[in-house]
């Protein structure tokens, strides 16, 4: 038997039921991996509440985790039992043992321990996309990330500030700004309510042309007032509820603006992109340019407790549910 944290049904955090399972055994192109650390996501809280469909009931949540390779399926070449793994995108976290499409796995450089791997891969490959793919910073830009002391915001501040941009950080408190700048930050603005005019301050009128934003529907429309004529718009969360419908001239309006609303699915949905993106994170984490930085730890079976946490904002950086 395994333990496995489920929901019968979509709720607060008192739905997460920490119960047993039989342990599973892998199919066609599956692993079975004996789990060492899962990360937590907001995109957890969506699948509990219901935002986002689970397949049916009981489910068990949860897109991210690392642990060891025990069994593998028929048609499995490329992963082996003993292998130290990680993978995200994968829904079914929340359990001490879980069978994975095998090709959703990566092999872990031996220098990534699994907390720091569990914290990496969702939102480590969300900052890869977003920096790399969906808009490239080049050094010399100036750019705006929200929540920059959350899990995303903060590998975000770092990374572009390796890449040589000005990053501008948005965060709720003056704690959470001290983090922001620690972590590539040069200029932070603390509330959502000047934005705006500060970002035309800092930029000398110019704004700026790229904007991450995970928050959602507070900020959108502050958002777009932040960008330069033909700037871009990367809305990839909504922590403060979904934006709502957008009247698409109001991008003309604000100068030829574009938007988009990514997801990682599609950017991993190739085998050589996973890889190769998951190369560039691990480099990058080795070299010391970007910390992969496990704030809060809960025991798994106190996920409840971790998801009350993560929607108060009482959170930094990456949380990690240790089996």
């Amino acid at each position: 038997m395994s333990k496995a944290v489920r929901i019968h049904g979509y709720g607060g955090p008192e739905v997460l039921l920490w119960e047993d399972v039989p342990t599973p055994e892998p199919g066609p192109g599956e692993a079975l991996v004996e789990q060492k650390a899962i990360g937590l996501n907001y995109i957890d809280v969506y699948f509990r509440t219901g935002h986002y469909k689970v397949p049916g009931f009981p489910a068990v949540i949860g897109q991210e985790g690392a642990g060891v390779v025990k069994a593998v399926g028929p048609g499995v070449e490329a992963i082996e039992p003993g292998d130290r793994v990680a993978y995200a995108g994968a829904l079914g976290a929340y359990a001490t043992n879980r069978v994975v499409q095998a090709d959703k796995l990566v092999r872990l450089p031996d220098a990534i321990d699994f907390p720091n791997a569990a914290s990496l891969m969702l939102q480590g490959l969300t900052a890869q996309y977003l920096l790399r793919s969906t808009y490239h910073v080049r050094a010399g830009e100036t750019v705006l990330v929200y929540a920059a002391a959350g899990g995303v915001g903060l590998l975000l501040c770092q990374w572009a500030h390796h890449l040589g941009a000005t990053v501008i950080g948005v965060v709720s408190t003056e704690a959470k700004a001290g983090l922001a700048r620690q972590n590539g930050a040069d200029h932070v603005i603390v509330g959502q309510q000047s934005v705006p005019a500060e970002v035309k301050r800092i930029t000398g009128g110019a704004m700026v042309p790229v904007v991450y934003d995970g928050i959602g529907k507070d900020t959108f429309q502050a958002s777009l007032d932040c960008l330069a004529p033909r700037g871009l718009m990367v809305t990839y969360g909504s922590s403060s509820g979904p934006v709502p419908p957008v009247d698409v001239s109001i991008l003309a309006a604000k100068g030829s603006l574009f938007l988009t609303r990514p997801s990682l699915a599609t950017y991993v949905a190739k085998r050589a992109d996973l890889e190769r993106m998951s190369a560039d994170l691990f480099a990058v984490v080795a070299s010391g340019a970007v910390r992969a930085g496990v704030h809060q730890t809960f025991a798994l079976k106190d996920a409840a407790a971790a998801h009350t946490a993560l929607e108060s904002r009482a959170t930094t950086g990456s949380t990690v549910l240790l089996p």
